[in-house]
């Protein structure tokens, strides 16, 4: 039976982590693993100069979690060092609430979890859910419905099982709030770009310090075919592959040039 590690970077009282781990249960055993608290925006932080605590929690359905005051990251590797017993076969996290498209992917700890997964060798699943009301009311539940996500997900198992799920590449799921057929289509997508739209705004003053808010505006994006926000337009489900090899191989020539050319390092003769 596959073993199924479910994490998220909402907290492990999240209505969308206990969707998710419902519907896997279905196909797997499943082993829960989150953070005590929000965590989100947290990207791939790790907690290096402190213990951390554990402890087992009670879900709304009566199972058993793990809670843990580290990052979605730290959750990770505690399932590889052993903390639910046998190491997990795959590593799915979510039920995001709110959508994690194009930019976003590099701040998200929902994201951050499955790249983790990746990089200790596992299949890897980011699962994230559009809301369907204002922004200020994004972390209520009644705006949220992961029926559609819940039931895409687990047929991947099934490529999983027959090793034709990509390795070394996480697969970055985003769920429209209201789908546009059922069920859903999926459409595979690129990364589209995001517009932020952040302002510096003094907040109040301490003696000769001050406090400031930079974050909060809802941010836009360039609507492009074939990106990850055009298929959540259209009320589809977008899978966008994801690998995170960050060296430029192609730029490597070109830079041995130009620091040659500059005196910053020795020219390199053809072979």
């Amino acid at each position: 039976m596959t073993h199924i590690l479910v994490t998220n970077d909402d907290g492990v009282f999240s209505p969308g982590l206990l969707a998710l781990k419902r519907a896997l249960e279905r196909i797997g055993e499943v082993s829960v693993i989150a953070p005590d608290r929000n965590r989100s925006a947290i990207g791939r932080g790790i907690t290096v100069h402190t213990s951390l605590h554990v402890e087992q929690v009670e879900l709304e359905d009566g199972s058993v979690a793990y809670a843990t005051d580290g990052t979605p990251v730290d959750c990770v590797r505690f399932a590889v060092l052993g903390l639910v017993g046998a190491v997990p076969d795959v590593v799915v996290s979510g039920i995001n609430m709110g959508v994690n498209l194009g930019d976003d992917v590099t701040y998200s700890g929902t994201v951050a979890a499955a790249l983790e997964g990746v990089l200790l060798g596992w299949p890897a699943i980011a699962v994230s859910q559009q809301h369907s009301g204002p922004p200020d009311e994004r972390w209520e539940a009644r705006n949220y419905d992961f029926s559609a996500v819940c039931d895409f997900v687990p047929r991947l198992f099934p490529l999983i099982k027959a090793h034709k799920f990509p390795r070394q590449v996480l697969l970055n799921i985003n769920a429209p709030a209201r789908p546009a057929t059922t069920p859903s289509r999926v459409r595979v997508t690129r990364l589209g770009r995001r517009i932020y739209k952040d302002e510096l705004v003094l907040e109040g003053t301490d003696g000769p310090r001050r406090r400031y808010a930079i974050y909060g505006v809802p941010p836009g994006y360039h609507r492009e075919d074939g990106t990850d926000f055009a298929a959540i337009d259209d009320g589809e489900i977008s899978v966008s592959p994801l690998h995170f090899e960050l060296t430029d191989e192609q730029g490597m020539d070109a830079l041995r040039t130009l620091l040659a050319d500059s005196g910053l390092g020795p020219r390199e003769e053809p072979a």
